[in-house]
């Protein structure tokens, strides 16, 4: 890309060009640089709309989800038009619109162990967006593999995390990545997603805003990245902690005897594809048109609804309200005699509610409702707030 600037160009980046220590310097490294964000959602919006308005030269954006009305409330990169249309499509149209001076690349696709390397080896750096931990290690793995710099974030209701992963200091000093801060991911089901426990909505906002800003002092070379650090914020009370994070001699990439050498299977690292074939085994199942046919019938059966009182106040099918975590307590409530539906935002807590059941009471008349509440409301009743 040329390192020349039109006359629009230097209007526009004006007040980076008199920041004495940045000028028109950092501005040309901005314009040389190539930035791939991994997922342009709650973290991947303010990402990408500061990169571009800041003159990144090329930006990449890899997602394979479509707007979601419930994508609004934290997804700034979208609006009203958008709900229906791939994610990537409509952020390069609003990218583009944005600051037309700089290159745009989708990937309108998951991004798995077997495109990662490929996609992410034109790139100079790496922004992660992502809200899961598979994603998370490979998003790690294949930086360290491609030795590329990994800007990470991550947001969880009120609590947000930045820092700088395998970053080279002008002395030739690697930094920690991810796996040295976090050598094993957690239990499955321990940590909830966003989509399962909630953010609020500014939140993303700010972490991806430090995201961007951590780009480019990395690409400009001004300033100290968070290499070696993890940046904390608790936005409910406001208050902030920088932990030191160290290269550890055991990480599998690049410790002191590396077993890892190629992506691997992460799903099932993260112990996800086991979980989901647990969940599965001699669980029944019925679709949302079976429950309404059921409904419309006026066939005599009980409906359980396993998620928590304040999801229950958003939205719900007038199922009787039994928690997960104490649906042991309403066993003697349930209807050993008909057909029982059992259902939750999704169907993940449903089925994990009806194993607790049948193990634990010898229940054997219980259904998981496939897709919850969510394929409630978007096949059979558009009434009902889909969340």
């Amino acid at each position: 890309m040329s390192t020349d600037f039109s006359k629009a160009e230097l209007e526009r980046y004006s007040r980076h060009l008199i920041i004495p220590e940045f000028n028109i310097e950092g501005q040309r490294k901005l314009k040389n640089a190539k930035v791939l964000v991994i997922g342009s959602g709650g973290l991947g919006s303010p990402l990408l709309l500061y990169l571009a308005a800041a003159g990144v030269g090329t930006l990449g954006i890899v997602d394979f989800d479509v707007v979601d009305e419930s994508n609004l409330q934290r997804q700034v990169l979208f609006s009203v038009e958008d709900v229906g249309k791939p994610k990537v499509e409509a952020a390069a149209k609003r990218i583009q619109s944005l600051n037309p001076h700089i290159t745009v690349n989708t990937y309108n696709t998951q991004f798995t162990s077997q495109n990662a390397k490929e996609i992410v080896a034109d790139y100079d750096i790496v922004a992660d967006g992502t809200d899961n931990f598979p994603t998370r290690y490979l998003v790690n793995d294949v930086c360290v593999l491609l030795d590329k710099v990994n800007v990470y974030g991550s947001i969880f209701r009120f609590d947000g995390q930045v820092s700088v992963f395998n970053f080279v200091d002008e002395k030739g000093n690697r930094g920690p990545n991810y796996r040295d801060l976090f050598p094993s991911p957690p239990p499955p089901g321990l940590v909830p997603s966003c989509a399962e426990g909630g953010v609020i909505g500014v939140l993303p906002g700010i972490i991806g805003s430090l995201q961007a800003n951590e780009v480019i002092k990395v690409i400009s070379g001004v300033g100290e990245p968070l290499s070696g650090r993890l940046f904390l914020l608790d936005a409910a009370t406001f208050e902030t902690r920088t932990m030191k994070v160290k290269r550890s001699a055991s990480n599998p990439l690049n410790g002191e005897n590396p077993s890892i050498t190629e992506l691997i299977d992460y799903e099932q690292f993260c112990g996800l594809k086991v979980t989901e074939k647990q969940e599965s085994l001699d669980v029944k199942e019925i679709d949302v048109h079976a429950l309404r046919s059921l409904k419309d019938n006026e066939e005599s059966f009980q409906l359980i609804d396993v998620r928590e009182p304040y999801e229950y106040a958003i939205a719900n099918i007038a199922g009787e309200l039994m928690p997960l975590n104490s649906i042991e307590d309403f066993a003697a409530r349930i209807d050993r005699t008909k057909k029982v539906v059992v259902h939750c935002r999704s169907g993940v807590r449903s089925a994990k509610a009806i194993k607790k059941l049948e193990d634990g009471f010898g229940f054997d008349n219980l259904y998981n409702l496939t897709g919850g509440i969510r394929a409630w409301a978007k096949e059979i009743d558009e009434e009902v707030a889909l969340y």
